[in-house]
């Protein structure tokens, strides 16, 4: 849930209802935190779909037992239990303060910082419609008073820093530093059921550089390994809806051996991955490398709009027409396979046509220095970004076409029709739920092994029987470069593959759950 800014669909689900927690002691010693949970209100689904136009995000949660294997004692494990809400959102609880104060927040790898509503909150709507933090009855809070400011994909918030024990399943992390929120922004916070939010994202962009409370579970001797990892059970009718644990992994939850990653960039959990496939087709853009995140703290899996496109085409996704698209194609399109087959250089296309400037390394967009132009106005800059936009994306579908040895008239064709699957501007793309069984698998290359997601995998289904809608599990987000194409591997990902954020040697690890 970071600041990159989460592209979602499925923030059509924020409407969250939320759901009684039992708590349960076992002989075993461990705590167990069970979540009960029941069917959706389809009454509720007008008012997320209010939200869907406000935001582009979602959010991610955990549960406490014995585990057996390469764990360490089990006393050195913790484990807590998530709540599943139509395979889009997974919750769960902690406590604050002492006596414990409970709230429900998201366990988001996008982020670093932990914050939960203040009941110095006074005008913001959605602090009434959630628990708050109150100081004054805790005997182990601290006072500090540092303002703080989060802007995140789904919103804002801002604040105060506080300091007070953290209880996680049965981790008491202490002297913890997080945010008591004054102000919530968005209609998100407002109708959703999750109090506050905990990052497990490193330091590098912690607001107020406040050490995170994943940090301070390792750096209090609280956990026996700096390990923690996902499981997401993508069975909404099951009543444990999936778990996070804190120093190790369940070998319940995954088959076979985990493929590691090493850490690119700290910051978000990021790494190098390799070629994005349609079926066995390659989608072009990532043969050559791109950068992806892991964030449990968003629903899809986003990335460059020039391979969502694709997607949407391969799976009969409803987007929406962009002109800027189709006016490419027919003034432009020969041009640029021309040029391709002529072998200029993908990366000058666009600026040889006039569409873009070369800045020695890649095409750039001329918007800036249109709107710069005493004789250019705004719009004419916003125009100049489009067209570029849609060339680069145009140059990766003619490569990808011209190696299929396609004729010049089927790859305008092609073209034209990824033009009609480009992504809505809200992001969202609907699928005839008939279709599953003829849709492709999308792959990932991820350490040199292919990942892959099959139909029944990256489509949320809303509803049963006619009234049923399914929603493309992907969505777009365009980073630029040297930072992009970036993709971020939200729940759907997560939900197919255990993952396992190793800390002590800085790597990510992917298996196939269970």
């Amino acid at each position: 849930m970071g600041t990159i800014g989460k592209t979602t669909t499925a923030t059509i689900f924020l409407c969250l209802l939320l759901f009684p927690i039992v708590f349960s002691t076992p002989n075993d010693r461990f705590v167990r935190i069970g979540l009960k949970k029941r069917k959706i209100d389809r009454n509720n689904r007008m008012a997320a779909h209010l939200e869907s136009k406000e935001e582009k995000a979602s959010e991610a949660f955990l549960r406490k037992y014995r585990l057996h294997g390469n764990l360490g004692e089990s006393e050195d494990i913790d484990i807590v239990a998530l709540k599943n809400y139509m395979d889009a959102q997974y919750f769960g609880e902690i406590g604050i303060g002492t006596p414990t104060q409970n709230f429900t927040v998201i366990f988001d790898t996008g982020s670093s910082n932990l914050w939960v509503p203040s009941s110095k909150c006074y005008f913001s709507i959605a602090c009434y419609f959630h628990r708050k933090y109150k100081s004054s009855r805790s005997r182990t809070y601290k006072a500090n008073g540092k303002p703080a400011d989060i802007q995140y994909g789904t919103g804002a918030i801002s604040g105060f820093f506080s300091e007070d024990h953290v209880t996680v399943g049965d981790l008491v992390v202490k002297h913890q530093e997080f945010i008591e929120a004054t102000k919530e922004s968005s209609l998100t916070f407002l109708i959703a059921k999750f109090d506050g939010i905990l990052g497990l994202g490193f330091k590098e962009i912690s607001v107020g550089n406040a050490v995170p409370v994943w940090y301070n579970m390792v750096n209090q001797g609280l956990v026996n390994e700096p390990v923690f990892s996902f499981w997401l059970n993508r069975n909404p009718e099951d009543d444990v809806g999936g778990e996070v644990v804190f120093g190790g992994m369940d070998p319940k939850h995954y088959k076979g051996e985990h493929t590691y990653v090493p850490v690119t960039q700290k910051g978000y959990w990021q790494f190098d991955m390799g070629d994005v496939l349609i079926g066995d087709q390659t989608t072009g853009l990532c043969a050559s490398g791109c950068s992806a995140i892991v964030d449990s703290g968003t629903s899809l899996l986003t990335g460059p709009t020039a391979i969502i496109a694709q997607v949407n085409l391969a799976i009969g996704a409803t987007g929406v027409v962009s002109q800027e698209c189709k006016t490419v194609v027919s003034e432009y399109g020969e041009t640029i396979i021309d040029l391709l087959l002529s072998k200029d250089q993908p990366l000058k296309v666009c600026s040889q046509i006039g569409l873009c400037s070369f800045d020695g390394t890649r095409d750039v967009s001329m918007g800036i220095e249109s709107v710069v132009n005493e004789n250019a106005g705004k719009a004419s800059g916003n125009v100049h970004d489009a067209m570029c936009s849609v060339c680069e994306m145009a140059v990766i579908w003619v490569q990808s076409q011209l190696k299929q040895n396609q004729t010049q008239e089927r790859i305008l064709d092609y073209v034209n029709e990824l033009c009609d699957r480009l992504p809505s501007p809200m992001g969202e793309s609907v699928v005839d739920c008939n279709s599953l069984s003829s849709m492709p698998s999308v792959a990932f290359t991820i350490g040199g092994k292919i990942l892959e997601l099959t139909p029944e995998q990256y489509i949320l289904k809303v509803g049963d029987g006619e009234l049923a809608q399914c929603i493309s599990g992907f969505g777009a987000l365009d980073v630029p470069p040297p930072r992009g194409p970036l993709w971020i591997l939200g729940d759907v990902f997560m939900g197919k593959f255990h993952t396992v954020f190793d800390y002590g040697n800085m790597h990510i690890g992917f298996a196939e759950a269970a």
